[in-house]
């Protein structure tokens, strides 16, 4: 499974990153296809209106590591870029995770260490 994060959107039965714009909504693909325009060499994006998105979703990729719940940001050689979202500082601390800002908490997560990979869509 691979870690997503972000808007995506279900347009003529395929799925692509998205970022919706009002009545638009940009789809994108890291490499040419037709109807797409270079944003960079890896990088091609496609406008089309919101109507003709078949499905529209923020996904978030979540896991369960030490025990506690994390948010997966994105994911390097094996390892897991994690933020706790329990909201308890003392389990954080307790945990060893770095402070990332007020009351954010990160680590890096080897991926065989973590549980329950999942996404979930809103």
């Amino acid at each position: 499974m691979s870690v997503r994060q972000g808007y995506f959107a279900r347009w003529r039965g395929t799925e692509y990153e998205a970022s919706p714009d009002g009545s638009q909504v940009r789809l994108y693909l890291p490499r040419p296809a037709e109807g797409f325009t270079a944003a960079t060499p890896d990088r091609h994006v496609r406008v089309v209106a919101a109507a003709e998105v078949e499905r529209l979703a923020y996904i978030n990729t979540f896991c369960t590591w030490r025990g506690e719940r994390f948010v997966v940001l994105g994911e390097y050689e094996g390892w897991l870029r994690v933020e706790y979202v329990g909201g308890k500082a003392t389990v954080a601390e307790r945990l060893g995770l770095e402070i990332f800002d007020r009351g954010v908490y990160q680590a890096w997560a080897p991926r065989t260490d973590v549980e329950d990979l999942r996404e979930e869509a809103s």
